[in-house]
């Protein structure tokens, strides 16, 4: 799964399995100083988002990896063995 996560940091990002669900919790804190000689200016903005994603099977928990990499957050969900989808062949008659 990827999403994309532009101007937070990785340390404003947490991601949690909570039973069949992902969550991935962040917050977006910006700070922008300006200093001219004929003004100043200062802007601040913050923003929290939280996103749930039922996963459509089981997942082998202790075996999850997340990477963050220039705005984009990537987690490896390996399938249980269960989950896997075994080829079933059905006889016609």
């Amino acid at each position: 799964m990827r999403a994309e996560l532009p101007e937070i940091k990785k340390e404003d990002v947490e991601v949690n399995l909570v039973e069949a669900n992902l969550r991935i919790k962040g917050e977006k804190k910006e700070h922008k100083e300006v200093k001219e000689d004929d003004h100043y200016r200062r802007e601040r903005s913050y923003g929290s988002f939280l996103r749930t994603i039922a996963l459509p099977c089981d997942v082998k928990d202790d075996e999850i990896k997340a990477s963050f990499k220039d705005g984009v957050l990537e987690i490896r969900m390996p399938k249980t063995e269960e989950a896997k989808r075994k080829l079933i062949s059905v006889k016609i008659h």
